[in-house]
């Protein structure tokens, strides 16, 4: 197994690697209208180091996407492409996130998880719990 190597998301020459990763991995990934090219340059204007690729041999394996509004965290579209799962990657990825996080100030942060996502027992084992004393809202703006 060759080196994987950690890095910031590059645009736009990472944009469309990262955007088929984000299309192959399964029915766990959901992609939307932020994730065009134009929304994902405006994501990097607030906090490009929160953004991460896992690579080998250049060639981009893996993503995470972190946010922080000054109070709380976010972490989206962690993916790892199928080949390289059970290597750790998403381990490491959500490691140098959550570390990424918390060095901001962050002390609470929140993941997404669509249902049926097989990552979802990864996140237990790091201590990530299920909230089930809310409810989620959402709306197009």
């Amino acid at each position: 197994m060759n080196e994987i190597t950690l890095r910031e998301f590059r645009f736009p020459e990472d944009y469309q690697a990262v955007f088929t990763l984000w299309q192959n991995a399964g029915d766990g990934l959901g992609i939307g209208p932020s994730d065009t090219p134009e929304e994902i340059y405006k994501k990097l204007q607030y906090a490009p180091d929160l953004f991460l690729l896992a690579e080998c041999d250049s060639r981009i394996v893996g993503t995470v996407i972190g946010g922080y509004d000054g109070r709380r965290g976010m972490i989206y579209h962690l993916a790892v492409e199928p080949e390289f799962r059970g290597q750790g990657i998403g381990t490491r990825l959500m490691d140098e996130i959550e570390a990424r996080l918390k060095a901001k100030g962050c002390r609470k942060a929140y993941l997404l998880v669509k249902q049926g996502n097989s990552a979802a027992t990864m996140y237990e084992k790091r201590g990530w719990n299920e909230m089930t004393n809310v409810r989620l809202f959402g709306k197009n703006l």
